[in-house]
């Protein structure tokens, strides 16, 4: 187990706190944003598959109208 003498060397990562601490707040930023893109994806996706439904729908009563 790793003891640190202070805070400050806890911060420090023995030298390596810029490349600790950054790797973990881009991965707290990138989980924090991949559910929202997600959502305006699904939401995105399920209106072109209504504007689809609604366009074939149209065809075919033009098709069954001829």
């Amino acid at each position: 187990m790793i003891h640190w003498n202070s805070f400050a060397d806890f911060i420090a990562m023995g030298g390596y706190g810029f490349y600790v601490w950054g790797s973990f707040g881009l991965t707290v930023l990138i989980m924090a944003i991949e559910p929202i893109v997600v959502i305006r994806n699904r939401k995105t996706t399920i209106a072109r598959l209504k504007r689809q439904l609604r366009a074939d729908a149209r065809a075919e009563n033009r098709n069954t109208a001829e």
